[in-house]
């Protein structure tokens, strides 16, 4: 009786795992046989960061930085900047990738109308 129960929860983990591999989805082929057999997709183990969403996120960081460019203006922002320059190492990365480069001045143009 207990070695029926061991074998059921062992059953139990096994499909257990199957559904989870499952669940990127599946594949199924016909054996020459005739049996049908599923076998789950491999991930792609390379490709963990979806590239759509670092774009997306790195396009709304240049508008943000853009928006901030054009309300503060070009003489503000640069001593804000300026300023967080002289803090602490955090501070200074921060300094550094706010820092007013040719792509957020150039949305900054074509932002500055809507914030004014």
């Amino acid at each position: 009786m207990v070695e029926t129960q061991v074998d059921f929860r062992k059953r139990l983990r096994v499909l257990g795992r199957k559904h989870v591999a499952m669940s990127n989805g599946y594949t199924s082929k016909v054996r020459h046989d005739g049996l049908i057999v599923v076998t789950p997709k491999r991930r792609n183990p390379t490709r963990f960061i979806p590239v759509k969403g670092v774009v997306l996120f790195v396009l709304g960081f240049f508008v943000f930085k853009a928006f901030m460019f054009a309300a503060l203006g070009e003489i503000t922002y640069t001593q804000r900047i300026d300023a967080l320059a002289q803090g602490t190492l955090l501070e200074q990365g921060g300094a550094w990738i706010m820092q007013a480069d040719p792509v957020t001045q150039l949305v900054a143009r074509y932002v500055e109308p809507i914030t004014r």
